[in-house]
């Protein structure tokens, strides 16, 4: 069965780093898109940045932009996000998430609803 296991989250100051690991099994993996969420108390789950493992194309947030980076390790079946220049409002639990490429539009790869496979989450906390 397809699973998704986050890792990487936790406390760290403003402007300091954090890299998150999406670990995918129980798919071919480069018939996807792998995308990174997330959602704070009270808001919406918001698309932060994805890649499509068969040609690693990117998609960002504009929130994101020059502070992120997304990449994947095609041999062990994982996707990176480096978080860097981190600000408070950053802080949120960060979901990876799967779908075929086949089943996305351009501009679907940053919408939560396009999404079917979803792991359980990680939180980030940016103290200011």
């Amino acid at each position: 069965e397809v699973q998704l296991v986050e890792s990487g989250g936790g406390l760290v100051q403003a402007r300091g780093s954090l890299r998150l690991s999406c670990a995918a099994s129980g798919f071919a993996f480069n018939d996807y898109a792998i995308g990174w969420f997330r959602q704070a108390p009270g808001k919406v789950r918001e698309g932060v940045s994805s890649i499509r493992i068969t040609d690693g194309r990117t998609f960002y947030a504009d929130s994101v932009k020059g502070r992120f980076t997304i990449s994947s390790d095609n041999a062990k079946n994982t996707v990176y996000l480096q978080m860097n220049s981190l600000k408070p409002e950053d802080t949120a639990v960060y979901y990876c998430a799967a779908d075929l490429i086949g089943k996305l539009y351009y501009n679907d790869y940053l919408k939560s609803v396009k999404y079917d496979y979803w792991g359980q989450g990680t939180q980030v906390t940016v103290s200011s």
